[in-house]
């Protein structure tokens, strides 16, 4: 039986599913871009290395201005961070709908990027902010709806957009609409947290202080981009060429691969809930270890298998893989707390920036090699994992 939630905790609830929701809406209209590029690709009539550019300057977009708004934001709170975030996201659904061009293609992306700078490294700070000493826990409500929304993504493109056109892109501008409302409460709970901290800053003070040394930091911060870079080879071949992997090696419809894709996107839902809590009572680093090497099994076997074993590999691998985010993100902001902007942007955006690199690199490799041989190299990447047992132990906060 689980566990009572801590009165503060049962109390910052509804706002945690708020910001949860908030992110669902986030990231279901980022994950059109990507479900969108099989229809891109065959209405504009572009080669892969041109589906791995667009999606380069989509993700360095998201990646490049993280950290840069958090650290900004650090210093400078901006209560309206949020609907602004989903304001840039609305202005780049409405062109991608309409765009002929590669360059206005690259435009449309970038506006969507930027979105999504804004949103996490701030969301992610006022869930910390928020948690009441559960981070792992409130970290993976915020995350898991991230996940959902990732995983509605494609489905709703192979309903809505798929068999209408990509002009049909256009009707997630209310998705935009919607979550610019949704933002309001926590802007208001915000503004209200950044009030007291102005009349209390020697608690603030307190809380902020560092568990490690400065030289045991930089190492295990080291630590955490090989294993987020190794998470993200793997995450960028699954979630840009899943689809075009199993309609070549299948024969199977766009619309089936769009389903194909949700599968993998709903395990990373499903494993994001996981990793923290587990991350809470056993500590991060044993939740990072086990679930990014963990997934080397599932990513080395799927190559070989049939069409449903494959979706089943598929789904093992992103429920093990995506456990790991949250506690990964945890760590650095327990190592961290007072700079949470600036290592939510950090993380957040080193995640976008691996995945939107390999996705460029990847493109162009499967244009000369194919799909099925970059597929079964990039399975070899979760055996990185293994850096992971180099981490200092914490545990809620503190060194193990």
């Amino acid at each position: 039986m689980s566990q009572p939630l801590q009165p503060s905790l049962r109390v910052m609830l509804p706002l945690f599913l708020t910001l949860s929701s908030l992110h669902l809406l986030n990231d279901l209209m980022q994950s059109v871009i990507a479900a969108s590029y099989p229809l891109v690709k065959s209405d504009l009539g572009l080669s892969f290395t041109q589906v791995g550019v667009i999606s380069l300057v989509y993700q360095l977009a998201s990646s490049v201005f993280q950290p840069v708004v958090g650290m900004a934001f650090d210093k400078r709170p901006f209560v309206r961070s949020l609907p602004l975030g989903s304001f840039f996201t609305l202005l780049g659904l409405a062109l991608v709908s309409v765009s002929e061009s590669v360059p206005w293609l690259c435009v449309s992306v970038f506006l969507v990027g930027v979105g999504s700078s804004i949103l996490h490294p701030e969301a992610s700070r006022i869930t910390s902010l928020a948690s009441g000493g559960r981070r792992g826990f409130a970290q993976s409500v915020f995350q898991v709806g991230g996940n959902r929304g990732s995983s509605l993504g494609p489905l709703a493109v192979a309903i809505v957009v798929a068999p209408f056109g990509r002009a049909n892109i256009a009707w997630f501008c209310l998705v935009a609409v919607l979550a610019m409302v949704v933002s309001r409460p926590v802007c208001r709970w915000y503004a209200d947290y950044l009030a007291s901290v102005r009349k209390d800053r020697a608690s603030a003070r307190s809380a902020a202080r560092r568990p490690l040394s400065k030289r045991m930091t930089v190492a295990a911060l080291l630590i955490m981009v090989v294993l987020i870079f190794s998470k993200y080879i793997y995450m960028a071949s699954l979630t840009n060429y899943f689809t075009f992997y199993v309609i070549e090696r299948f024969a199977v419809s766009v619309s089936v691969s769009q389903v194909a894709l949700f599968i993998f996107l709903f395990a990373t839902a499903a494993g994001t809930f996981v990793g923290g809590p587990v991350g809470d009572k056993i500590g991060r680093k044993y939740v990072i270890w086990i679930s990014i090497l963990g997934t080397a099994p599932f990513s080395l076997i799927m190559p070989h298998c049939g069409f449903y074993g494959t979706i089943a590999m598929a789904f093992c691998a992103g429920f093990m893989l995506s456990s790991a985010f949250p506690a990964i993100l945890v760590y650095a902001q327990e190592m961290l707390p007072d700079k949470l902007g600036l290592v939510s942007g950090l993380f957040y955006g080193f995640a976008f920036g691996v995945a939107g690199i390999a996705a460029a690199i990847l493109g162009h490799f499967v244009d000369i090699y194919g799909l099925q041989s970059v597929f079964d190299v990039c399975a070899f990447s979760p055996l990185a994992g293994l850096v992971a047992a180099f981490l200092p132990n914490m545990k809620n906060g503190k060194r193990g």
